[in-house]
C-alpha cells in the first residue's frame, strides 16, 4: 500500500548525521567480492532497498553470505564459480544491480532472468545489450527493457575496443565487467568522465588522450579478495546539503562522505552559487577520497549548469532544481536529457512538482530552468515511484508555506532508509 507523508516548514536544521553507506561502492563490492578468489569482508554495507537487491542476487547465484557485527563476510568463488539460480534474478527498482550484474552473467555457461519493479522495466537496457552482443553474448529483451534474459555460452566472450554513447558509469562497468570474461584486452573509451568506481576498485588501467578517456580491463583475471569499506553516500549527503543551505541558522556535521570527484559535482555547483560548504578530515579509504562535510545556511544566487559537469551531478539534479527555485535569479540547467531514463523522467517529474508549489519553471527536452526568488506554497506532489523525487520535494516542503505532502514517500528507502527520520531529528 503506498504512503504519504506530510512535511511542513521548518526554521532550521542543526546537528550531526551519519549517512546511509555509498550504493554505487555497495553494489560494486558485493558483486566484485562474489567473483574473487577467496574471503573478502565488507564493513557498512546498507539496507537500503537497491544494494539489498544486488546482494539478494548474489545469494542466489550460490555466494555464501554472512553478518558478522556490522559487516558482510562474502566467500567468493572466482569467476567461474556461480551457479544457476533456481528462478528469476530480482532486481527491484536497481539499474545498477541488472546493469552491472548482466556484464557477469554474460559470461556465465548457464542461462539467467533478470527482471525488476515496474519502473526498473521500462528503463533502456539496449545501451547494455548491444556491447554485450558485440562482444558475442547471447542475450533477449522486451522492446529494449527488462525482463532480460541471458543465455549461456560456454566459450569465452570476444574482447572489444567500445566508445561510450552516452555517460554512463553503469553501462561502463557492465562491458569492463564482461571484459573478465573475454579473451584479450577489453576497452571502453569515454569522452566524458563518469563515475569511476570500478576502475578504483578493480585497479584497472586508465588513461587520457586528446577529449578521450580510455579504461581497460584485460580477461581471465578474477578481482581480488579484500577488506572493503563503504563510506557515506554523497548523493544522499546532497539532499541535506541543501536542505541546510536553504534554512536560516542550519549547521548540519555529516562525517566520513565519500568524496570521489566524479560524484562531487553538486558540491561545486552550490559553492559557485554562494552555499557555504566545508570539508574536514580529509583521507582515503578502500582506494576512495572521504571527509566530513560541515554546511551552514547562506543565500544562493542561480547560476547556468551545463557541459562535462552534467554527469558527476546528474542524480543530484532534482535537488539542485530545488535550490534554484529558493535562489536570486535563474537557474538553468542543460544537456540533462539521460534524466527522462532514470526511475522516472526526473525532468517532468521536476517542473511539474515546482509548478505545482508556484515556482517559475521552463522545461526543454535536456533540462530547465527555474526562476528563484519568490516563496514556495506546499503543495501535493507525486513521486512517481522515485526516490530521488521524493526526498527533494520533502527539502522543498522544509522551505515552503503550509503543509507539502509527498506520495509514495516510502519509496525513499531505496537510498535513504529513515530519510524523514533525519529530517525530524534536525529540526
Amino acid at each position: 500500500m503506498s504512503t504519504s507523508r506530510v512535511i511542513e516548514r521548518a526554521d532550521a536544521l542543526v546537528g550531526i548525521v551519519d549517512l546511509p553507506a555509498d550504493k554505487s561502492i555497495a553494489h560494486r563490492s558485493i558483486l566484485f567480492s562474489a567473483i574473487s578468489e577467496g574471503t573478502s569482508r565488507i564493513v557498512g554495507f546498507p539496507n537500503a532497498a537497491d544494494p539489498q537487491s544486488s546482494l539478494s542476487c548474489v545469494r542466489a547465484l550460490g555466494i555464501e553470505v554472512e553478518a558478522d557485527d556490522d559487516a558482510l563476510v562474502v566467500h567468493g568463488k572466482g569467476l567461474h564459480g556461480l551457479r544457476k539460480p533456481e528462478g528469476d534474478l530480482d532486481c527491484g527498482n536497481s539499474g545498477t544491480t541488472m546493469r552491472l550484474l548482466s556484464g557477469i552473467l554474460a559470461g556465465q555457461p548457464f542461462d539467467t532472468r533478470l527482471i525488476g519493479d515496474a519502473s526498473l522495466s521500462v528503463r533502456p537496457m539496449r545501451r547494455i545489450i548491444d556491447p554485450l552482443q558485440q562482444m558475442g553474448a547471447r542475450l533477449s529483451a522486451v522492446e529494449g527493457h527488462a525482463p532480460l534474459g541471458i543465455h549461456g555460452k560456454e566459450a569465452s566472450l570476444k574482447a572489444i575496443s567500445y566508445r561510450l554513447p552516452v555517460a554512463s558509469a553503469q553501462v561502463k562497468s557492465c562491458v569492463l565487467l564482461a571484459g573478465l570474461y573475454a579473451d584479450g584486452e577489453t576497452s571502453v573509451i569515454e569522452s566524458e568522465a563518469s563515475r569511476d568506481h570500478t576502475e578504483r576498485m578493480l585497479g584497472l588501467s586508465r588513461f587520457e588522450t586528446g577529449q578521450d578517456r580510455i579504461i581497460s580491463v584485460m580477461g581471465g583475471r578474477s578481482p581480488e579478495a579484500r577488506m572493503w569499506s563503504i563510506p557515506g553516500d554523497f548523493s544522499a549527503a546532497a539532499f541535506l546539503m541543501v536542505a541546510a543551505t536553504l534554512l536560516d541558522g542550519s549547521m548540519i556535521r555529516m562525517p566520513r562522505v565519500g568524496l570521489n570527484p566524479t560524484r562531487t559535482g553538486l558540491m561545486d555547483v552550490l559553492r559557485a552559487m554562494g552555499a557555504d560548504i566545508r570539508v574536514e578530515n580529509e583521507r582515503e579509504v578502500s582506494g576512495e577520497p572521504i571527509g566530513d562535510l560541515i554546511v551552514k545556511s547562506a543565500p544562493l544566487t542561480g547560476i547556468r549548469v551545463d557541459g562535462d559537469i552534467i554527469p558527476n551531478l546528474i542524480d543530484e539534479i532534482p535537488i539542485l532544481a530545488v535550490a534554484g527555485a529558493m535562489a536570486e535569479g535563474v537557474t538553468e540547467i542543460r544537456d540533462a536529457g539521460e534524466l527522462r531514463h532514470k526511475e522516472s523522467d526526473r525532468i517532468a517529474a521536476v517542473v511539474t512538482g515546482l509548478r505545482a508549489m508556484g515556482a517559475d519553471v521552463e522545461e526543454f527536452e535536456d533540462g530547465l530552468a527555474v526562476r528563484g526568488g519568490s516563496a514556495l506554497e506546499g503543495a501535493d506532489i507525486a513521486t512517481h515511484h522515485d526516490h530521488r523525487i521524493a526526498m527533494a520535494f520533502a527539502v522543498a516542503g522544509l522551505v515552503a508555506e503550509g503543509q507539502t505532502r509527498i506520495q509514495d514517500a516510502a519509496i525513499a528507502d531505496v537510498s535513504f532508509p529513515g530519510f524523514y527520520d533525519v529530517l525530524e531529528r534536525l529540526r
